[in-house]
């Protein structure tokens, strides 16, 4: 059945008393496994729109429904994974990743075996006894998708998470999740503020206006995988997000 936003809409009130309308009547529907990017300029409700679906903000208007539910507050079967790596730095690896799962109330050696089944599924078991401070930004992220995963969730959420990473990294790390998903075959919807990236990994893009953030187009990506960011086709439906994405910035200002 899969994931439904039906007409999100949200708005904060300031200090002085201003409505500021950060979404504006979103519908969209994802379906089981599929990969959806999406994609805006700053400002546009991006994290906001997700952080709703997460069910760690109220919508002003509007219902997120799951498989026939709908989600009024944090959900068992969502997992967020955030642009900071929000690993605790007084945990192992390998407790970071069982923390989850100590809520759930798995017992010790079910917990350390699922663990550690996401530590090779990742390529990080050897790094089991480490702690945060000792691995690269790469590596961190790597857990935290390790232990969004342990849950065993319906859906990923994901909030720029290779953000902050260098080129080389982030184009790593995306192959890397890529291969996750495929094997997992979880349903993704990924935050982005870079046009290659989600060309790359998804399956559609859901392009978002300035705020408030409206759907202005929904880009599905036909293209086979693995991608190549080189090839004519991949240079052109960049071209056309990107030409969107700058004809919308110009229209804003007008």
């Amino acid at each position: 059945m899969g994931l439904k936003l039906d007409g999100i809409s949200k708005s904060f009130i300031l200090e002085d008393g201003t409505e500021v309308r950060a979404l504006d009547r979103i519908t969209l529907e994802v379906s089981d496994s599929e990969f959806v990017s999406v994609l805006g300029p700053s400002g546009c409700g991006k994290t906001t729109l997700l952080r709703i679906v997460a069910g760690l903000e109220r919508a002003t208007v509007g219902t997120i429904v799951l498989d026939g539910e709908t989600i009024e507050g944090p959900s068992p079967r969502m997992a967020m994974i955030f642009q900071e790596y929000s690993l605790y730095p007084w945990r192992s690896v390998l407790a970071n990743i069982e923390f989850g799962l100590e809520i759930k109330g798995l017992a010790g050696e079910e917990r350390r075996d699922r663990a550690l089944s996401y530590l090779d599924l990742v390529g990080l078991r050897e790094f089991a006894g480490r702690y945060p401070y000792e691995l690269s930004g790469g590596m961190r992220q790597r857990v935290a998708v390790a232990r969004a995963l342990a849950i065993e969730p319906a859906i990923l959420l994901m909030d720029e998470p290779f953000g902050a990473l260098d080129a080389q990294t982030r184009n790593m790390l995306q192959k890397e999740l890529l291969e996750i998903w495929e094997k997992t075959k979880k349903t993704v919807l990924f935050v982005t503020h870079s046009v290659d990236e989600a060309v790359f990994l998804s399956d559609r893009i859901v392009v978002l206006s300035p705020r408030p953030g409206r759907i202005q187009e929904v880009v599905p990506i036909d293209l086979p995988r693995p991608r190549e960011r080189t090839s004519v086709e991949f240079a052109r439906i960049r071209r056309y997000v990107l030409d969107h994405m700058e004809n919308m910035a110009v229209s804003s200002k007008v």
